[in-house]
């Protein structure tokens, strides 16, 4: 009975050690990329219930990062700008005066001066405003799709680390079991102490790579926080898997086509190419004739010392004089020639603005296409990776650490045989959840450089 107990023991202790990754490992097994949310350690990280979605991180970044805050700042006084373009030069008010020392003479002048901004002054300085907005509004969009697309990768990543996670806490649940049953036999004399301690050893090894997992899950999560505006103690858990966090991907074509069509940041290069030639015309303008218009009022009083004294009107004896006050309107128009600034310098420079505006541009919509094609072989080559890992690696390694589960019950393997086993079904997993995560970052730098709408979700 001893004998047999003691057997029951060693295939539980095997049992234990496999019953994590075996239980993933048959070919009919359909793809796990959900985190396994019954560990301590992940359920720190994530809630399948309760937890923030990739679409619920990006719109609380769209509302709260920083940076777009600032940005749509930018834009509002881009927009109070075009207001202030739009008014009329102030007239201006010109009050002097003269008085004699020793004679009543005084005189007293007021002038009203009114800019006329001749030759398209104002309208083009409208159109430089209005041109200034539309090149603030597509940088904004802009940086809303990078922080979008930034979010969304720092979500999967932050997801890979908790599913390399999951994997590790299960099997060092089912490590802990094992060495427990290990010393059940060290205890009844079955076992050599030897075997407990490589147990052991495998058990804290799981423990540090679950420490190192926990680790690179908080730094990720912290950059999420940050990319969305929270607070670096705000609670935050994920939920979901990398199956749908962004919308199914267009035809090569197609999204080419879009991109060419609706990228911010190239929509932003056409807007500052349409600035420039605004700046020309702004420049030109100001080099054409100018005029203000001018009215005023003018009061002259004169007098001159008669013979004789008179009394003033404290009895005191005061010389006598005649004085005589003129009323005048005054007129005219000021003329601004432009004979010798012509503004030439300002019109060259804008034109030359202009040149490398349309550079930029061009190039810009040369790199648009290649950044499209680029992303789709990335992403194309990830998904065969990744699909080879699940087919051909991930479900053969799980049989491999089954195989030597049962030939270690059998004892043609030893203990140390299971374990690099397990160590390289882990390493295995790892690279099967690097793989899905790669997979799902190049979708998303398609979806990026195409200017998809289901990046935003807008």
């Amino acid at each position: 009975m001893r004998a047999k107990r003691t057997y029951l023991a060693a295939a539980a202790l095997a049992l234990a050690l496999a019953q994590g990754a075996a239980a993933q490992t048959a070919t009919d097994v359909p793809d796990d990329r959900r985190p396994r949310a019954g560990g301590d350690a992940v359920r720190l990280y994530f809630d399948p219930s309760g937890g923030v979605s990739a679409d619920e991180a990006v719109a609380r970044a769209l509302a709260s990062n920083g940076e777009l805050l600032a940005l749509r700042e930018e834009v509002e006084a881009a927009r109070a700008l075009v207001r202030q373009a739009g008014l009329r030069a102030n007239p201006r008010l010109d009050v002097s005066g003269a008085k004699a020392v020793n004679m009543p003479d005084s005189q007293l002048m007021v002038e009203g001066m009114l800019p006329l901004e001749l030759g398209g002054r104002r309208a083009a300085r409208v159109r430089v405003a209005e041109r200034e907005v539309e090149v603030r509004e597509a940088a904004l969009a802009d940086r809303e799709r990078v922080v979008a697309a930034e979010v969304r990768a720092k979500f999967g990543e932050a997801l890979a680390e908790v599913l390399k996670l999951g994997v590790t806490e299960e099997l060092l649940g089912n490590s802990q079991r094992g060495y427990r049953l290990v010393v059940a036999r060290v205890l009844e004399g079955r076992t050599a102490p030897l075997e407990q301690n490589q147990v052991l050893v495998e058990v804290n090894r799981l423990r540090s790579l679950r420490e190192a997992g926990r680790g690179r899950a908080e730094v990720a999560l912290l950059e999420l926080r940050n990319l969305m505006g929270a607070e670096p103690s705000a609670s935050l858990r994920l939920r979901g898997d990398f199956e749908g966090l962004i919308d199914p991907l267009p035809a090569p074509a197609e999204a080419a086509a879009r991109a060419s069509a609706a990228r911010p940041d190239l929509l932003a290069a056409r807007a500052a190419e349409a600035l420039a030639e605004s700046r020309i015309a702004e420049a030109r303008a100001a080099g054409r004739a100018d005029a203000e218009v001018r009215a005023g009022y003018q009061r002259m009083r004169t007098g001159f010392m008669l013979e004789g004294m008179g009394v003033d009107e404290a009895g005191r004896p005061s010389p006598l004089e005649s004085t005589s006050t003129a009323n005048s309107v005054t007129f005219g128009v000021s003329v601004m020639l432009p004979v010798r600034d012509k503004n030439l310098g300002a019109v060259a420079a804008a034109a030359a603005d202009l040149e490398a505006a349309r550079r930029r541009r061009e190039f810009l919509e040369l790199t648009v296409r290649r950044e499209v094609a680029a992303a789709y072989a990335a992403y194309e080559a990830a998904a065969r990776a990744s699909e080879i890992y699940r087919v051909g690696v991930r479900g053969q390694a799980g049989q491999n650490l089954t195989v030597i589960r049962k030939t270690y019950e059998l004892g043609a393997k030893t203990l140390l045989d299971y374990i690099a086993e397990q160590r390289r079904y882990i390493e295995l997993e790892n690279d099967y959840v690097d793989s899905i995560r790669e997979t799902y970052l190049a979708r998303i730098r398609v979806a990026s450089v195409s200017a998809s709408p289901g990046l935003t979700g807008r």
